[in-house]
């Protein structure tokens, strides 16, 4: 379970990472709406995932589930749900004023993909390339 922790960890700091080294990349080499796109797409899911990372948390303590029984997973959903909605306005709202390019928003919104292959890369190299010990 420590491990599961880890990588979770892991994935929540290079999510913040990524972006900041992206929105830096983009504001340096792209135009101003693009570079838009990939720092509020990238700010979009990196908080979806932390508020998800939380609400699981929270929801699945041992007190919380012994408490509220089966009403967790409907609470979970619910939540999920809202937050997928508020997020899939958002991007509508900022593709359809054209506030940012659609393809940088793309390329913003990869940002959790992208620490999660990062995250499983790093955790397949330490089971292939272990030590013999």
């Amino acid at each position: 379970m420590q491990d599961l922790q880890k990588v979770i960890d892991f994935i929540t700091r290079s999510n913040w990472l990524i972006l900041l080294i992206g929105g830096i990349i983009g504001l340096a080499m792209t135009p101003v709406k693009f570079a838009m796109g990939i720092i509020l797409g990238g700010l979009i899911v990196a908080v979806n995932f932390h508020l998800l990372k939380r609400t699981l948390k929270t929801m699945f303590h041992p007190d919380t589930v012994s408490e509220k029984g089966r009403s967790v997973v409907s609470n979970v959903l619910v939540k999920y749900y809202i937050r997928f909605a508020i997020s899939g306005f958002l991007i509508f709202l900022l593709i359809s004023k054209h506030i940012v390019h659609p393809v940088g928003l793309l390329a913003g919104l990869s940002v959790v993909v992208a620490s999660v292959f990062l995250a499983t890369a790093l955790e397949l190299k330490k089971i292939f390339f272990k030590e013999a010990v």
